[in-house]
């Protein structure tokens, strides 16, 4: 019994605290930062994704040059292009946990309008972190489009690097 009646005070509780259209409103507007937010890193991800899968398709086709031992001079440049794959990876990773970290800022801000513990801690603590995750993935990008944008000799001699890098740790 107390049970019910507990349940239907916190119902009537919360019902009481959303039934305001401004508190609500209010609510909506405040979450509108974060969801422009969103809309960013949902089409830098987009751009990502795109660059990702181009430099995934060229390290395969050149990956069986490579094994079917067709002569290519662009095989020298697979090195480069698998640490570019390794930055895309690794800034659409960052981007993607960014933008859930803002899912859940919204979503707290939003709980926290209708509930008497006080989540502005976890809402700051989630943005931060978000803003953090951008960062590293902006930074990965950067490294990305650095290797790209290099001339081909360069891209050669980066990539003679990275292989004796490699075969010095044993990859």
């Amino acid at each position: 019994m107390e049970l019910h009646f507990a349940s239907a005070t916190l119902a009537g509780e919360l019902l009481a605290r959303t039934s305001s259209t401004a508190r609500v409103q209010e609510m909506v507007q405040l979450s509108l930062t974060p969801a422009f937010l969103l809309a960013a890193i949902g089409a830098y991800l987009n751009v990502m994704n795109q660059r990702l899968t181009w430099i995934v398709e060229r390290v395969h086709l050149l990956e069986q040059r490579e094994e079917h031992e067709i002569p290519d001079e662009e095989i020298e440049q697979l090195p480069v292009l698998r640490k570019r794959r390794k930055f895309a990876h690794i800034s659409i990773n960052f981007c993607t946990a960014a933008a859930l970290l803002i899912c859940l800022v919204v979503s707290l801000m939003f709980i926290s309008a209708f509930i008497k513990p006080p989540l502005g801690t976890y809402v700051a603590l989630c943005w931060i972190a978000a803003m953090a995750m951008v960062f590293g993935g902006l930074l990965s990008f950067l490294m990305e489009t650095r290797l790209a944008t290099r001339s081909l000799d360069d891209t050669r001699r980066i990539s003679r690097k990275i292989e004796m890098k490699d075969s010095e740790r044993g990859d």
